[in-house]
């Protein structure tokens, strides 16, 4: 994509400024909308909200780019190797500038952060009822807050932008990198706001279903306090307040593990209570709805069962990932036969008993944030913080006891000796429960494990390759931007 989000973003205002009108300024605009004649009403609003959410459901971000960028530079997915470049060097760690997924994840990213925007700017206009209203605002600032999280950890320093882009005058238009330390602080701030306003998960209402909770809010910042804690500008109470907000989730007895590992995955209970883990995902429709269905499914199976067989299981993983007492993750998980025909390991996690064969339409969703994540994050910040205290262990074995492991293979200081050792558990135990989830390169990154992983599937990571090139798109139409060091 030659050119940048933020001139479309601009060109797009200006059009609807100035595109049908020019001899009659005056006249009222019927045949399109614009900030002005839209935000009146509180149904405006919520129209408002579901445009922002819906921006996550293309294949280009939450759809399918999202494993590609999180879980392809890992040692749990891989690409066919016969096609698709770009995803092949994702892979294999040779992403450059011109990479199409890449440029994929940074567009989608802030055409979110643009409607986001949007929506902080004119939903507190609108007289409507304060809660409902503060729900929809808190909605948009976790979702910007969200897409700044991916960004910041993909490139570092990226441009900050929190208004919208109304005149070709505005300085955002062409903006320079901020420092990575600002971006997690506004994120942290969008969090907390989303944490005050956004409604409870059991006031959801049914057919609102899909929007952001402060339970939502609370985990993510929980997740966004563990990954700052792992930078050069870490703050001090970093891992303590993640550990709070962890325990926030916890304590409020709102979410708890499925007592069936498969069940999460269930397209037909998706929504909270029938689902007590899921926190926030990425809503899809089902096949005979006009709303968006998933591809994933066609993407993971192989073609015996009417998939495409993009993706496959890592062979390590495959082999050497689970021990031979963890089956119901396992063989939720992975598989290597359809119906007693051997084919190449893949991901089978994610099943629609309604998709059909050779389809792009699934009904699943894309889980961002589940019970299971909070209980590990709660041990990983408790390692940090008191690594003599057993009760580190208590998050990570809630996990392994859904997972029906038998006691004497659940964790104490009997076998994870060291704070290390605990890191090393963790960087197992994550794959094990979150296996192709979105989360395996922040995770490899963040528990210091990114190189020594990669070596072990013959891979080198070089110190810059933590952070992604910035799109070479980008670059050549903003002079303003500079590219990562390294590409």
């Amino acid at each position: 994509m030659k050119n940048n989000i933020f001139l479309l973003i601009a060109v797009s205002t200006l059009l609807l400024a100035t595109g049908a009108c020019k001899k009659q300024l005056t006249e009222t605009p019927y045949s399109f909308l614009t900030p002005t004649n839209f935000y009146k009403t509180a149904a405006d609003a919520q129209s408002a909200i579901n445009g922002v959410l819906s921006a996550l459901q293309p294949q280009a971000y939450y759809q399918r780019t999202i494993y590609i960028i999180t879980e392809c530079p890992g040692d749990l997915l891989s690409p066919i190797l016969t096609q698709n470049q770009e995803r092949i060097d994702m892979y294999k760690i040779q992403y450059t500038p011109t990479n199409p997924e890449i440029n994929n994840w940074w567009a989608n990213s802030y055409k979110l952060i643009s409607r986001a925007n949007d929506v902080i700017a004119n939903v507190p206009g609108i007289s409507m009822d304060v809660t409902q209203r503060n729900n929809i605002v808190g909605n948009a600032y976790f979702l910007r807050a969200m897409a700044y999280f991916d960004l910041v950890r993909s490139f570092g320093d990226v441009p900050l932008i929190t208004h919208p882009i109304a005149s070709p005058g505005d300085s955002s238009l062409f903006p320079n990198r901020t420092a990575a330390a600002a971006i997690y602080q506004q994120v942290i701030s969008d969090l907390k706001y989303a944490e005050a306003n956004c409604l409870s998960e059991s006031a959801i209402t049914t057919a609102n279903k899909g929007m952001v909770s402060n339970g939502a809010a609370s985990a993510m910042l929980a997740r966004v306090y563990l990954q700052r804690a792992s930078t050069t500008f870490a703050d001090a109470a970093d891992n303590q307040n993640a550990l709070d907000e962890c325990n926030k989730v916890i304590n409020s007895k709102v979410y708890s593990l499925d007592p069936s590992y498969g069940d999460i995955f269930n397209c037909d209970n998706k929504y909270y209570p029938k689902n007590p883990e899921v926190i926030f995902a990425v809503q899809f429709g089902d096949n005979t709805s006009s709303t968006t269905q998933n591809i994933t499914c066609r993407m993971f199976s192989p073609a015996l069962l009417g998939g495409s067989g993009s993706f496959v299981a890592n062979s390590n993983f495959f082999n050497n990932g689970y021990p031979s007492y963890d089956t119901m993750r396992r063989n939720w998980n992975l598989a290597n036969s359809v119906n007693g025909t051997a084919v190449a390991p893949f991901i089978y996690k994610y099943r629609d008993a309604q998709w059909k064969a050779n389809s792009n339409n699934a009904r699943m969703n894309w889980i961002v944030l589940r019970y299971a994540d909070v209980l590990l994050m709660q041990s990983e910040a408790m390692n940090k913080l008191t690594p003599n205290d057993a009760a580190k262990f208590n998050g990570v074995n809630q996990v392994l006891n859904r997972a029906r492991i038998p006691l004497a293979n659940q964790y104490s200081f009997a076998n994870v000796a060291t704070q290390d050792n605990f890191v090393d558990t963790l960087v197992k135990e994550r794959a094990r429960e979150l296996c192709v989830e979105g989360h395996r390169r922040w995770d490899l990154i963040r528990l210091g494990r990114y190189k020594q992983v990669e070596s072990s599937i013959g891979f080198t990571v070089q110190d810059y390759q933590f952070l992604l090139p910035l799109p070479q798109g980008e670059l050549d139409a903003n002079k303003n931007l500079t590219q990562n060091k390294g590409y």
